[in-house]
């Protein structure tokens, strides 16, 4: 126990109690000097001092050391080794010197071989046992650049994107140091939580970087194959491609998500323009356009793969046929997301159909693997390769505004002419209506665009009563075509001797 300021000697050998015993002394007062005297044995009059690995280098140039000895008799001896070590870590000991080399050139030593260098100083006195005293080890290099990730100065990368958006990558890098890059590579990839696959995007080479400045990288990462969580992993100069001071500011790890497409897309088909029913008539040669409409601004209809065109020919258990694209009879014309829409055609031409009774199956998918609906589009449709046309009716009848007329018509050709005729009780022609008056007319159901507002020939209101009309036609023989009369027609009654009435009700 010491109470106040005293000195204090205590001499030992550390782990080794049996083999030395302590010794120690204590001072009555702070002035007192107090000496201990203890022999014992040491295994040798040496020591070293190893320096930490100094290094990366791009080339080595000089050592330079300097020390004393303290005492004036001859003894002192003090050797520096420099050890190169590789880029495995292995050591090997490269070349001794001793004091009378205190300036030594080290530009023969390949830096590409040797990364770094450390130095390792052994100092001995046989004879006083006190080392030589060193002032400096002082190891002159070149060094390799050392560059970091700077998002401090740029970084942009959204949270979520839409899949089949862009991610728009933006991270900057700076050389910190007073050495320059060569040209640089960077290493993207990202891996899908969903799946567990990591894809890897090539990114250009990347310019050299002198001292002090930033490079940019911006990069679009595709998001078709990402819908999910991802992280992303971003590093520059990757798999120690050019050596640098240090490499754990040269990465960066960001998650983000991709929101997938869950809204179904839509189909619509039409025949020569027109929406048909069931067992509609339509054109031996029809064209049938199918349009796959969906509301992905990103992810584009560009792949036949997301539409299946089938028909079924006239016949019992007749084979379903699927139509291979890109053809003569159909052909795809992918979206263009430019316009603003996301919409994919087709269209399917089939030629010279013979009479009978066709169906029709389409099937549609979006890019994600959204269906158009729980059902396939389905439809019956029917064939009639000779020129008729059915009883025209007007509806609606009575009317008090405006009637339009109703009629069929099947074959492949519109009729040379058509022209309706309306006339008083008394046979007297009051209005004449042409072909070219009632509208776009197709093969099948005709519902006519015109709409006679019970006016005569020159634009006067006819008086209420009843109307006898009837239907005048030329064929593209030049004869007037036959009357078509489908099954459960039982308009005839509506007829005499070729007349129909209309009635006008104001």
């Amino acid at each position: 126990s010491l109470n106040g300021s005293r000195a204090l000697i205590f001499i030992y050998k550390k782990n080794r109690g049996n083999e030395f015993a302590p010794k120690e002394k204590v001072s009555d007062g702070v002035l007192d000097r107090i000496v201990v005297n203890a022999t014992f044995e040491v295994p040798k009059r040496e020591g070293y001092i190893e320096s930490p690995k100094f290094g990366p280098a791009k080339e080595w140039k000089e050592v330079h050391w300097r020390g004393y000895a303290i005492e004036s008799t001859e003894g002192d001896t003090a050797k520096l080794t420099i050890i190169g070590i590789r880029a495995n870590n292995q050591e090997d000991s490269l070349t001794t010197i001793d004091q009378s080399q205190l300036d030594f050139n080290i530009q023969s030593i390949n830096a590409n071989t040797y990364p770094y260098l450390k130095l390792r100083m052994v100092n001995r006195d046989s004879k006083t046992a006190t080392p030589w005293q060193v002032d400096y080890l002082r190891l002159n290099y070149t060094p390799v650049p050392e560059g970091a990730i700077a998002p401090n100065i740029a970084f942009t990368l959204r949270d979520t994107v839409d899949i089949g958006e862009q991610q728009n990558l933006r991270i900057d890098f700076k050389n910190i140091s007073q050495a320059a890059f060569d040209s640089l590579n960077v290493k993207l990839t990202v891996r899908n939580i969903n799946s567990g696959v990591t894809t890897t995007f090539a990114v250009p080479k990347q310019k050299r970087l002198n001292p002090g400045e930033v490079l940019s990288l911006n990069y679009s990462i595709p998001t078709i194959n990402l819908t999910g969580a991802n992280t992303l992993f971003v590093e520059f100069n990757p798999d120690n491609h050019q050596p640098e001071q240090f490499y754990f500011n040269n990465f960066l790890y960001k998650n983000f998500f991709v929101r997938p497409d869950g809204v179904n897309p839509l189909l619509d088909v039409t025949f020569d323009g027109t929406h048909i029913i069931n067992r509609d008539i339509v054109s031996p040669n029809p064209n049938i356009l199918i349009k796959l409409i969906d509301d992905s601004k990103y992810f584009a209809l560009d792949d036949t793969a997301g539409l299946k065109v089938q028909l079924r020919y006239p016949g019992n258990n007749a084979p379903l046929q699927t139509i291979n694209w890109n053809t003569d009879t159909l052909r795809f014309f992918p979206a263009d997301l430019s316009t603003g829409e996301n919409t994919a055609r087709a269209e399917f031409k089939p030629k010279n159909l013979p009479d009978g009774e066709y169906e029709l199956i389409v099937g549609g998918k979006d890019r994600s693997g959204n269906a158009s609906g729980s059902l396939q589009y389905r439809v019956l449709f029917t064939v009639i390769n000779k020129q008729m046309i059915s009883n025209l009716m007007n509806y609606p009848n009575p009317f008090s505004t405006s009637t339009a007329f109703v009629f069929t018509l099947t074959g492949n050709e519109m009729p040379q002419g058509l022209k309706i005729e309306i006339m008083t009780i008394t046979g007297k022609i009051v209005k004449e209506i042409k072909m070219a008056e009632l509208g776009p007319l197709r093969i099948g159901r005709n519902i006519t665009d015109y709409k006679w507002d019970g006016t005569d020939q020159f634009g006067n209101k006819l008086a209420n009563g009843v109307y006898l009309y009837r239907v005048l036609n030329k064929g593209s023989n030049g004869f007037a075509i036959d009357k078509y009369k489908a099954d459960g027609d039982e308009t005839d009654k509506y007829f005499k001797a070729g007349y129909g009435k209309i009635v006008i009700l104001r």
